[in-house]
């Protein structure tokens, strides 16, 4: 996924052709679910080693190491890839932050408060809310099940087709006179995408207390169904690009992305479906990609590499025109990833990684055959 958007974001020609290569389902789809099944995955491990109380205190430590990246991330657009834009006159830099040139104290405080949220750095911010709220939602999950979560979560995506976050703007601007325009809030509906998030979340908690043996498969039929349903998305988008319909047709809201529109979904879902039925197979008969591994394994400075490259490339050379010699857009972006795979060879080196209960051996989990591990709700266990 972090290949996927750095070859997404950087401006060189293939960028559109590279974009959704597995049907109507971006890297951002991806990434948010992967990264809600990971904690999900180990921060029930550490519910269930320390207790619910020290998994909602790692939960925040985590969500406040993302927000230092999200407000340096936001000092370097605003300083360093402000003064490149000026000097180099790109157009495609100066856009992203237009409401910062045209506001610059109103674009600074509203942006280190997520409220403000410029193009490329518009989906850390909703991976804070969600960090934020996790401790909260796996807890509930963990002591009462997930069939109210995902109930809610259902409703809440639904909602957000018809424009809640819009609704629940107005408001906001009616009650406080909020100086930024609907548009800079950020792409990303939040109200939608975090029905992936939640999806990531209990999957990864399933796993994390139920063993590999005793898990829900998948039904042969439903497995077929979903591979036909992710082909047909496959061969729909490389037949159309990245519009299903043609621009204009109101058809494409049903693929939106930035609301998550119900096929969109749905092609995710299939996707989702394949991987986990087909999973154990792909993982005998693919060969291991070391590269990604070690830049997914330090997901976090990599993604925030990937942003200053993106930014500083924006700002200098601009967006990818035919008068560039037919080398120089594979040469950077063969740079850039190895530059995103130095950064993560040298967290690995210096930093301690990217798992919360990495280096620490889990306390005895009372476990009997084939029975849930017991959390620790408080001093004792429950």
């Amino acid at each position: 996924m972090l290949v996927l958007m750095t070859s997404t974001h950087l401006p060189t020609w293939f960028s559109i052709p590279a974009s959704q290569p597995f049907g109507f389902v971006s890297a951002a789809e991806g990434f948010v679910f992967l990264s809600a099944y990971m904690a999900g995955l180990v921060y029930t491990q550490r519910a269930v080693r320390d207790g619910i109380p020290a998994m909602r205190r790692a939960f925040l430590r985590r969500a406040l190491i993302i927000y230092a990246c999200q407000a340096a991330s936001l000092l370097f657009l605003f300083t360093v890839i402000a003064a490149l834009g000026m000097k180099f006159h790109q157009p495609a830099a100066n856009n992203l932050m237009s409401f910062y040139l045209h506001a610059p104290l109103t674009g600074l405080w509203t942006g280190l408060l997520m409220i403000y949220n410029p193009p490329l750095l518009d989906i850390l911010p909703v991976y804070i809310v969600f960090m934020l709220a996790s401790p909260w939602v796996l807890s509930h999950g963990l002591l009462r099940g997930w069939k109210q979560v995902l109930v809610a979560s259902v409703l809440l995506w639904g909602a957000a087709q018809f424009g809640l976050s819009r609704v629940l703007y107005d408001a906001l601007v009616a009650a406080t006179g909020l100086p930024v325009p609907f548009r800079e809030t950020g792409a990303f509906e939040t109200f939608a995408w975090q029905l992936l998030w939640m999806l990531g979340l209990c999957l990864g908690s399933y796993h994390a207390r139920v063993p590999a043996d005793q898990r829900i498969v998948l039904p042969r039929w439903l497995a077929l169904g979903a591979l036909g349903v992710a082909a047909g998305f496959f061969v729909w988008r490389h037949l159309t690009g990245l519009a299903p319909f043609p621009e204009g047709d109101p058809l494409n809201l049903w693929f939106d992305k930035w609301h998550v529109g119900p096929l969109r979904l749905l092609d995710f879902l299939a996707l989702v479906a394949v991987l986990l039925h087909y999973g154990e197979w792909l993982t005998h008969h693919l060969p291991r990609v070391r590269l990604l591994e070690t830049l997914g394994s330090a997901s976090l400075p990599v993604f925030c590499a990937h942003l200053v490259i993106v930014l500083v490339a924006l700002a200098v050379v601009g967006e990818s025109h035919p008068g560039r010699p037919v080398w120089f857009d594979p040469l950077m972006f063969a740079l850039s990833i190895g530059a995103l795979y130095a950064v993560a060879k040298l967290v690995h080196m210096f930093g301690s990684g990217s798992n919360p209960g990495a280096g620490r051996r889990p306390a005895a989990v009372h476990r009997s055959a084939g029975a849930r591990p017991m959390l620790r709700t408080s001093a004792g266990p429950r």
